[in-house]
Formats: C-alpha cells, structure tokens, sequence
C-alpha cells in the first residue's frame, strides 16, 4: 500500500487504490489506520497526519509538500518529513526541530485555515520552494482539481524574492491535462530537452482513425513519451489494449518512448539523454505519422 501510495503521488481515490492493489487490502490499511481521509474522499498514507502532529507540537502550521498532501494534491514524491511553517521570531530548541521540515516565515491570518495553509498559500510555497519538478507535480494537481489557471497566475504575477521567477515558470507550464504526478514529473524532464515540445494527453487520428491519446505527445516531430507502469494500466487486459494501441502508433510512424516510474523519479538525467537523442534522431529524418489534435 505504501508503494501504491508513493507511485501515486501520496494521495489517492478509493478506487484507484484498489485497482493497484486489491479492495481486502485497502479496507484492512484502513481499518489499521495505515490511510487517512483526506480532501474529497481522498486517501493518504497515515504518515500525512504526522505534520498535523508536528504544527501542533511547535504551535506552527502544516505548509509546503505536508500541506498540498491535506488539500488531496499529489507531490512528486511524498516527503521524508513533515513540513511545519513557524514565525520568524519563535524559538524552537534543537530537540524540537528534530524530524521537521522547518520552514520560518511570518504568515497574514487569511494564509491559514485551521492549523493547515490555505490552498493559495500552499501553491505559493510550493512553486517558490522547488525543485521545478516537484512543484509542477503540485501545480499540475491543483489545476486537475478544479483551481482556476488564471487565478494561478494571479498568485505568482507579483511575487517577489526567492523564487518568485521560478514559481512564476512553474505557472506559466502548468496543465490540468496532466494524469497524474508520474506524468507531471516526465513532462518536467521534457521540458528541459531544446527542440522538444510535448503535450500532455493529446490525442492522435490516422484520418478516420484514432490511434489513441498518450500521456505526452510531441506533434511536429512525432515523438510519443508514455510514463509506463503496471499500477495505471490496472491489469492485464488493461496491459494488453495499451500494447495494441502502441504498435498501431509505431506502425505508423511515431518513435514512442516508454518511462517507468523509478527511472523518472530517480534517473532523470538518464531520461534526459535518451528524450535528445530522441529529438535529434526525428531533426535528422522528419515523421510520417498521423496527426496529432
């Protein structure tokens, strides 16, 4: 359940929980408080309540990654420790600060419900704080959960200070398309390869006929990128279909690349160096495939 849990992006619907790994398992993590009930009838491990505990232990708040986890948003990775915003001028003794992201600043009331940050205030501080990666796996989140793309952008328009310009990127490349965190973390990647310019579920017709819709796609140079995983495809007739569908695109003359989650999360620079070969290889002979809308 964990790992489950972790490939997801910490956070998860009931029903994708099952389809990863099996309903006895769920209702037996939850009856052991292994899951706890997050935003809109999602789960997270029981980890995500320790930063409650911790903001309570140092009278703080639960803020950055800990906090996008409370809204039901998923992070790239979900953090080691729990993240615990404090005032400037509070003292906290060495033992305190043990096993706590501890972050200082001086928050206006309207930054905090209850004992969490707002969800304006946790995109904030995610886009600011990086890496670019795991702040577009928020962003991405936030968008598919319904906040409003001009009002990301109002939040980062005038910001000022450390990471202001990144957080302002970081918006600027944020799409709601986006499946899922393993899908933002792989479009992080390809957004730093030139020449490459992919888009996230786009879906692609041979004429009449449709290929299907990948989790990235670059049109012009006919380069399909699929964040690859037994845990999205469900099972085996799941496994089976997404095969079909990947010759059909290579018989018709799309380079199609398949990422697994730990290479993603733990190789990028490997993935990197395979997406410019990649876009070097389709510069030098131009596609033929079909057409991507």
């Amino acid at each position: 359940m964990v790992e489950a849990l972790e490939r997801m992006g910490g956070v998860a619907t009931r029903a994708a929980l099952v389809r990863a790994t099996t309903r006895s398992a769920v209702d037996a993590a939850l009856t052991a408080g292994d899951l706890v009930a997050v935003a809109r009838g999602r789960y997270a491990l029981a980890s995500a309540d320790e930063a409650r505990v911790a903001a309570h232990r140092l009278s703080g708040v639960v803020s950055h990654g800990s906090a996008a986890l409370r809204h039901g948003w998923q992070v790239r990775l979900p953090p080691d420790l729990p993240h615990v915003t404090l005032p400037k001028g509070r003292t906290v003794t060495s033992e305190q600060r043990g096993g706590v992201n501890l972050h200082r600043t001086d928050m206006a009331r309207d930054d905090v419900e209850g004992d969490v940050t707002t969800r304006e205030r946790t995109l904030v501080d995610c886009l600011r704080a990086g890496p670019f990666g795991d702040a577009l796996c928020v962003a991405d989140s936030a968008l598919r959960d319904g906040f409003g793309r001009r009002r990301l952008q109002s939040l980062v328009r005038d910001l000022r200070g450390p990471g202001s310009a990144l957080a302002r990127r970081v918006a600027d490349c944020a799409d709601g398309r986006a499946a899922n965190a393993f899908e933002s973390a792989l479009r992080a990647i390809a957004l730093t390869v030139d020449g490459l310019d992919v888009e996230p579920q786009m879906s692609i017709r041979l004429g009449w006929r449709f290929l299907g819709r990948p989790d990235l796609v670059d049109g012009r140079l006919g380069i399909v990128l699929e964040a690859d995983s037994f845990e999205w495809h469900g099972d085996r007739a799941a496994l089976a279909r997404d095969a079909r569908r990947y010759n059909a695109l290579v018989v018709n003359g799309w380079l199609v690349l398949r990422f697994t989650w730990e290479d993603v999360m733990f190789h990028p620079d490997e993935v990197a160096l395979v997406l410019q070969a990649a876009v070097a290889e389709r510069t030098e002979r131009p596609c033929g495939c079909g057409r991507a809308a």
